[in-house]
C-alpha cells in the first residue's frame, strides 16, 4: 500500500506559541529540535509574546532567533499556511483554550490555528500541549473534537518517577516525551525499565547540570 504522507526531504517542524502559561516548553522544544538538524518553523500569537515577557527573560527577537524562519500571527500568507508546504507536523507548546477551541472547530483566524488546520487536513501529526486547569465541560468537550479531528492533546503533565532536580528537568522530559511521537530522539528522558529511581543513571541533561557551566 503505498505511503500518502511520506517524511518530506527536508525535516520541518512547525512550532507555535500560544499565551497560556508554560512558555518554557516551546523553547525547549526549539532548542531541542535545532540540536537534532530539524528546521524548525515558528509562529508566536501576541498574547504569546505578552507571557513569554512574564515567564523569562528571553525577548521575542531572541526566541524567533532561535528558529530557522518565524512569522506573524498575521501572516496568512505564510508558507506554513499551506498544505503543499510539507513538514512532519506542528506542535503548539505552550496551547491555550482559545486556541484549543479554534483548532478544535477549525476557526482559522491567525496563522498559528490556520497552520494547525492545515496539518489535521493534511493529516500530519499535531500535537496541542493543552495548559489550563481546573477544566469544565466546555473545555473537555474541545478536548474531544481536537482529538476526534486528529489532533494529539497533551497535557503537560510532569513526571515524577525519575525524580527531576530541576524545572528544567521537568520541562524537558515532557519535550522529550513530544519528540518521541515524531519519532525523535533527544536524549532528554528517563525511559521507564522497572528499576528504582537510586538505580537509574542521570540523563545526559541532568548530567550537564551537574557538572555546571
Amino acid at each position: 500500500m503505498p505511503d500518502h504522507n511520506p517524511i518530506p526531504e527536508r525535516r520541518r517542524m512547525i512550532v507555535g506559541l500560544s499565551g497560556a502559561t508554560g512558555v518554557a516548553y516551546g523553547l525547549r522544544l526549539l532548542e531541542a529540535l535545532r540540536e537534532l538538524g530539524i528546521e524548525t518553523h515558528l509562529v508566536m500569537t501576541k498574547a504569546a509574546e505578552r507571557t513569554l515577557a512574564y515567564e523569562t527573560d528571553v525577548t521575542t527577537r531572541q526566541a524567533r532567533e532561535m528558529a530557522d524562519r518565524w512569522y506573524h500571527d498575521e501572516d496568512i500568507g505564510a508558507a506554513i499556511a499551506s498544505g503543499s508546504f510539507r513538514t512532519m507536523g506542528m506542535v503548539v507548546a505552550p496551547c491555550s483554550v482559545r486556541s484549543l477551541s479554534a483548532i478544535a472547530t477549525g476557526n482559522t483566524d491567525g496563522l498559528l490555528t490556520r497552520a494547525a488546520d492545515v496539518c489535521l487536513k493534511e493529516r500530519r501529526r499535531l500535537v496541542l500541549l493543552f495548559r489550563e486547569a481546573p477544566l469544565h465541560a466546555g473545555h473537555i468537550r474541545a478536548m474531544a473534537a481536537a482529538t476526534e479531528n486528529g489532533a494529539i492533546v497533551f497535557p503537560p503533565v510532569p513526571a515524577f518517577y525519575d525524580r527531576p532536580r530541576s524545572v528544567a528537568d521537568i520541562v524537558g522530559h515532557t519535550i522529550g516525551r513530544v519528540l518521541d511521537l515524531y519519532g525523535l530522539e533527544a536524549g532528554l528522558l528517563r525511559r521507564w525499565d522497572g528499576r528504582p529511581p537510586h538505580a537509574l543513571a542521570p540523563t545526559a541533561a541532568q548530567e550537564d547540570i551537574a557538572c555546571g557551566p
